[in-house]
């Protein structure tokens, strides 16, 4: 670790920040990540608590992303582009982000890293100049569909909505689930297997195209504010030129799932860094018995329990961003981090909602959000078991699945 900047006190740095690893990043980056964290205190929080309640994307929300700026980072021409080797901002961005509020940042992040990072990944020179400017300014919204009605995590081999070629069209048929910003997004990344060849490919599904309906799903009882939707698709018309021209197979997919799995273990790190934050500050304002419950020697356990998973989940994030600049990220890198950190997850939020009593079934406490949001999080993006094969192959160089 590099020594601390000389305009860093321990202030200066998040409490549940142990380590500093906030001070990895040179000056000009810190900058960026301070500015979204008063971002997300002052534009987003207030918000939050009344969206959630009303189960509802607040569509303000996108004028206030957009006036951050930070959109289309770090696709290197798009937005304001940041030099090579930011992949540790990248995840402390989403870190921060989920800080605050893990709905309104998987928005963010859907947009950000699922759809924007399909079309830089998977699209040609043409289709990133033709869409990555304008999602870049949240001039259109994007969102990406895999998960389907009937599959989850055997979608790679179980896909069921299809792509037929037809002259210079492609006819796609099926359905989606869980779609996050699929009730209102401009651009839909849908995913179909070809008739033809049997083989996963990628589709720009731009809003309005006839034969494309998207529901929102209602009554959940977490990511409340994220609008996730069931698509439909009945002979939907999709051009040649609006096929992701460099995905061929699921194996190409496979490498953009890599990357954003190591966004959602970021994210993972941000929702216990929230929850966390919470119970220490109400640990040291509540009082029981005459004196705060922070003097009791069962909530410090708690508090340091906690600390002791976050302060671990910051250490392999870290280096995983590390591998990442490197070149030498692979599958089991991000299956170890995402099923390792949203397991520590849990555990947090679950001792902070303890430290609240009562109080932390309370929506105006903050915690039991973080408490609900965290069951998502801990599920997409390959359930604990997903993952933990895809490592245990790595290290034994057998396979598990069925």
């Amino acid at each position: 670790m590099t020594a601390p900047h000389p305009d860093t006190t321990p202030a200066d740095l998040p409490a549940a920040d142990f380590y500093g690893y906030e001070d990895l990043l040179p000056e000009d980056e810190r900058k960026l990540l301070r500015k979204a964290r008063d971002f997300m205190r002052t534009e987003v929080k207030p918000l939050v608590n009344p969206a959630w309640a009303k189960g509802e994307f607040p569509r303000e929300l996108i004028d206030r992303f957009r006036g951050l700026g930070l959109a289309g980072v770090p696709y290197e021409g798009y937005g304001d582009p940041l030099p090579a080797g930011s992949n540790l901002l990248v995840g402390m961005l989403a870190m921060e982000y989920t800080r605050t509020d893990a709905s309104s940042a998987t928005f963010f992040g859907v947009h950000n890293g699922l759809a924007m990072y399909s079309i830089h990944r998977g699209g040609d020179q043409e289709q990133r100049d033709r869409w990555l400017p304008a999602m870049a300014a949240l001039d259109k919204i994007g969102a990406f569909a895999m998960t389907e009605p009937l599959g989850g995590s055997d979608v790679a081999g179980g896909m069921r909505t299809t792509a037929r070629r037809v002259g210079d069209h492609w006819v796609l048929n099926g359905a989606k689930r869980w779609i996050g910003n699929g009730t209102f997004a401009d651009l839909v990344i849908v995913w179909a297997r070809d008739e033809a060849d049997n083989h996963v490919k990628g589709f720009v599904v731009e809003k309005g195209t006839p034969g494309f309906s998207a529901a929102k799903i209602e009554n959940k009882t977490a990511f409340r504010i994220v609008e996730n939707a069931d698509l439909t698709l009945t002979d939907v018309r999709v051009p040649e030129a609006n096929r992701l021209q460099r995905v061929d197979s699921f194996r190409d997919v496979a490498e953009i799932l890599r990357a954003t799995r190591s966004g959602v273990a970021w994210q993972a790190l941000g929702v216990m860094t929230g929850a966390y934050e919470l119970a220490l500050d109400y640990a040291k304002e509540r009082r029981q018995f005459g004196r705060p419950i922070a003097r009791f020697q069962m909530v410090q356990d708690l508090l340091v329990k906690s600390l002791g998973n976050i302060t671990a989940s910051w250490g392999m994030l870290v280096q995983l961003a590390r591998l990442q600049d490197a070149g030498v990220f692979r599958d089991e890198h991000s299956s170890l981090a995402k099923a390792f950190v949203t397991a520590r997850m849990r555990e947090v939020v679950a001792w902070s909602r303890e430290i609240f009593g009562g109080n932390g079934i309370v929506l105006d406490y903050d915690v039991a959000r973080f408490f609900a949001d965290a069951e998502a999080i801990y599920s997409f993006e390959g359930t604990r078991e997903m993952n933990t094969l895809i490592v245990g192959k790595a290290i034994t160089g057998e396979s598990a699945f069925v």
